[in-house]
């Protein structure tokens, strides 16, 4: 390569050389997607047109749901057309704006999720001090800056992957994902996407700290409760969030700091799956889809 510091294009993963092949995964990318989106876009039209959901959980049950479409729309579609027209290119700058957006959105979606556990927190364990501490005012600067330390966390990451000299424009991805993006370094290691990594596990480590830390003063809370089916209630709701938040980063986790294989990986293809597609699926069912007010404003939609 000539001028190795100008690529035009990279080349994303390439799943088969048959055609079949290519049309199934554009076929079961597109289910998944439209799962997605179906329940996200359901989620936010409930929250929106309804005015008995105006309390602080649903307002960020409808900013997480934005989040999560944002998530999949970043690196899904292009994924599916590429397949559909038997491609594997992405252009320069498009790679820079998936990698910007897709870290932008992912960071806010686990920012949110630490917000809703101590909002949850708030709720079950000082129940009178709720509409004070969480109020309108306060929610909003919370999402404020969520949004603006999201869209920061972003930009160091996409300055600190794009920093270094690529030698090579093939990503074993089925988007630009960066640790994929880092093994084409040609000094083999960016000092700047190291130091902003670190930084990313620190911040995550805490955040994650912070849910274990409110969840076990909720169940502490539970416990309390002297209706069996009241318990029972909490902690249905309680642990699946855990389930998910811990999956969210303990496999995004591992899929960064693990090193990356120089060949395409089934291991790294599925940690990838696993951390960026599954909790937008899973959180509206989660947080939303089994919340009666949901339900019932849903029903009330699609009779409309």
């Amino acid at each position: 390569m000539e001028n190795r510091t100008t690529l035009s294009y990279f080349l994303l993963l390439e799943f088969s050389e048959t055609r079949h092949l290519h049309l199934l995964h554009f076929f079961l990318f597109f289910i998944l997607y439209l799962a997605i989106t179906t329940a996200n876009l359901l989620i936010i039209c409930a929250v929106a047109f309804d005015r008995h959901l105006r309390s602080p959980m649903y307002f960020f049950l409808m900013h997480l749901a934005v989040q999560d479409l944002g998530i999949v729309s970043v690196i899904l579609p292009k994924s599916m057309i590429n397949s559909l027209i038997e491609t594997r290119h992405i252009s320069y700058f498009g790679c820079v704006a998936q990698v910007f957006l897709f870290m932008s959105f992912e960071a806010s979606d686990f920012s949110l999720l630490t917000v809703m556990a101590y909002d949850r927190y708030v709720a079950i364990c000082n129940p009178l001090h709720y509409e004070m501490v969480m109020n309108w005012k306060a929610c909003t600067e919370i999402m404020i800056v969520v949004w603006v330390t999201s869209l920061l966390y972003g930009m160091m990451h996409t300055t600190g992957t794009f920093s270094t000299v690529l030698c090579s424009n093939v990503v074993n991805q089925f988007f630009c994902e960066i640790p994929q993006l880092l093994k084409l370094s040609c000094s083999g290691f960016n000092l700047v996407e190291a130091v902003v990594l670190v930084a990313s596990v620190t911040a995550g480590l805490g955040c994650f700290t912070f849910v274990i830390v409110s969840y076990a003063m909720i169940f502490k809370a539970v416990l309390g409760i002297h209706s069996e089916q009241g318990r029972q209630k909490a902690l249905s709701t309680c642990i699946p969030h855990l389930i998910v938040v811990s999956m969210f980063l303990l496999t995004g986790s591992f899929a960064y700091l693990r090193p990356p294989s120089n060949t395409p990986s089934y291991l790294d293809f599925g940690l990838t799956v696993l951390y960026s597609l599954l909790p937008p699926l899973f959180n509206p069912i989660i947080y939303s889809m089994r919340n009666k007010n949901i339900k019932f404003v849903l029903s009330k939609l699609w009779r409309f």
